[in-house]
């Protein structure tokens, strides 16, 4: 073997032996210290709808999975019990309202004798005859507008923009007032939540540029971080009774970096991106 030949073998090995540990530090660092993961997931707000009413479901509205917008219809409550309770409140005031009008025509009456007709202690009587007469009325309005809202929340609505979940009311059903019987995936509330190892939350900031591709491989979703969490739950740290830590004794060798919840806030979801809550996704922050 000749000299040259020697040395282009040695240059070539050296060239591929340098190219080799150029990208084996990128990997490195690219695995280790750039801000990206793959456990990431897609999350939402459920809002649980119970009644502010009990009785008998007569009609459902909506079904399983259905879209609606804030204000729609839901199901409604039976409201017959509460359209009577509707009346008898109504009679009620009309009654009040007539004791109040004749009891403030007495003490008007007393009010424009003179002393020597009517003693102090009879008109002073009659002005508080009027005052409880009036707040008799001023009940009997307000349980008028009790009433009132009773019927119309016997009609339940949603109260945000999204998709009815996991549903299977039908009419008979009894519901109960504050039990949820429905829950709405909150669709105007979609998130993304990168859980990132603490080695990498350095390299993290409010604001910057984060880009999430979901599992299906669909086309890229453009996003920044909205916040990161400020406390993890301590699994070598127990409550006690007495109040004192309860710290796990035993100490594992090999520690695993934790992972810190980082919210992506969602700026542009490409036209035909299926968003649903709980998919998995990959999360890349970009530093520049």
């Amino acid at each position: 073997m000749n000299t040259a030949s020697f040395r282009l073998r040695f240059f070539v090995t050296l060239v591929m032996v340098l190219i080799a540990g150029v990208i084996g530090w990128q990997l490195w660092v690219y695995y280790m210290d750039a801000p990206w993961t793959r456990d990431g997931r897609v999350r939402a707000d459920t809002v649980n709808l119970a009644p502010d009413v009990s009785g008998p479901v007569v009609q459902v509205f909506v079904r399983d999975n259905q879209v609606v917008k804030a204000g729609d219809k839901l199901f409604e409550i039976d409201p017959t019990r509460f359209t009577l309770a509707l009346a008898q409140a109504q009679a009620q005031k009309l009654k009040a309202q007539a004791a109040m009008q004749d009891a403030q025509r007495t003490a008007g009456r007393y009010a424009s004798l003179s002393s020597n007709a009517v003693s102090s202690l009879s008109r002073d009587a009659a002005v508080s005859a009027a005052l409880e007469a009036a707040a008799d009325y001023q009940q009997a309005q307000a349980n008028e507008s009790v009433a009132q809202l009773n019927l119309q929340r016997s009609t339940v609505r949603a109260t945000v923009n999204g998709v009815v979940t996991n549903f299977s009311m039908q009419p008979g059903d009894y519901v109960s007032a504050g039990t949820p019987d429905l829950a709405i995936v909150d669709t105007d509330s979609l998130y993304v939540d990168g859980y990132f190892e603490e080695t990498k939350l350095r390299r993290i900031a409010v604001g910057d540029a984060a880009t999430v591709t979901l599992l299906d491989g669909g086309p890229a979703i453009s996003g920044h971080v909205a916040g990161l969490a400020a406390g993890i739950s301590d699994a070598e740290r127990t409550p006690t009774p007495s109040l004192l830590a309860d710290v796990n004794p035993t100490f594992t060798w090999v520690r695993l970096a934790q992972r810190v919840p980082v919210r992506i806030a969602l700026d542009h979801v490409p036209a035909g991106t299926t968003l649903v809550a709980g998919m998995t996704c990959t999360v890349v922050i970009d530093k520049r």
